[in-house]
């Protein structure tokens, strides 16, 4: 069992040698030295793939060893998750009015799954532990090619376990940040395929036809990938439609969340939605929306 000193609080950088060398492949990904050789070339290879298609994968990134305790540690958070099926736009809504009922903004698709809201995932735990660590933050920052990220201030999405029972699905979304950095626990015995269309639309620009055809299954832009246990995935959902297919046997995966600017709070309704409740943080965000001109 991983011990954490009672005299240290997790939210408190610590160097990254004994903070997680317990949690992620050090050897591999030599967080604690930003300047080495290894660090560079895995952020450079990141780089090359968002620029490429908008996704990049860094496997194996978490300790083998470490494995079965994190799938442990989701697999006991996954009992708190709250689960909903119902119908979505992409743009995480109901139908909107005052577009045709094939438009991207009126077609409604059945997702299942559930979400463990950040405020009840402990301080103490490797997820929020890996999460408050600066050093994987820069880490995560560089590979993106930002001066500065910082971590979200909605206390429910800033570090989110999701839960996708067997047979299961979740459906074509955008994602409300511009990009979503996420860890697989526990992958399905089969299918939970992540499904994805790179940079799909852009800064004011929804290209609904581009959508359309993809909700139509006339796309030829849609790419798989099958994550393991481990894996870390960095993604500019955004922009980039995406989905998980449906599962066979339970998937989890952790999202971490971070924002290019700070005091990041997400939207009342799709936060309601995904979580069935909100605070009076989001309550009195609501009225501080995306300047992208982008829906969602």
């Amino acid at each position: 069992m991983m011990k954490v000193a009672a005299t240290i609080d997790p939210r408190v950088e610590e160097n990254p040698d004994s903070a997680l060398s317990d949690i992620v492949d050090l050897a591999r990904y030599p967080l604690h030295d930003p300047e080495s050789g290894v660090l560079r070339s895995v952020i450079n290879k990141v780089r090359e793939d968002l620029e490429k298609d908008g996704c990049a994968r860094i496997p194996a990134f978490i300790e083998s060893a470490a494995h079965s305790a994190l799938t442990d540690e989701t697999n006991r958070l996954a009992d708190k998750a709250y689960f909903i099926t119902n119908e979505f736009t992409p743009y995480g809504t109901g139908a909107k009015d005052g577009f045709p009922d094939d438009h991207p903004q009126r077609r409604l698709q059945t997702s299942s799954n559930g979400f463990v809201a950040g405020d009840m995932i402990g301080e103490e735990t490797m997820l929020k532990r890996l999460y408050r660590n600066n050093s994987f933050k820069e880490f995560i920052s560089r590979c993106l090619g930002k001066d500065e990220i910082h971590h979200f201030a909605d206390p429910m999405r800033n570090c989110v376990v999701n839960v996708m029972k067997d047979d299961t699905t979740l459906a074509w979304h955008f994602d409300a940040n511009e990009f979503i950095v996420s860890l697989m626990t526990r992958a399905p015995q089969g299918g939970g395929a992540f499904e994805y269309c790179p940079n799909i639309r852009s800064k004011g620009s929804e290209n609904y036809d581009r959508v359309q055809n993809v909700l139509d299954g006339k796309s030829g832009e849609v790419k798989q990938l099958f994550l393991s246990i481990g894996d870390l995935q960095l993604f500019t959902g955004r922009y980039s439609l995406h989905r998980v297919g449906h599962t066979q046997g339970d998937r989890h995966t952790v999202l971490f969340g971070f924002s290019e600017q700070p005091g990041y709070i997400g939207a009342l309704e799709s936060t309601r939605l995904g979580y069935g409740r909100v605070t009076q943080m989001h309550i009195d965000a609501e009225k501080r929306r995306h300047d992208d001109g982008l829906a969602g």
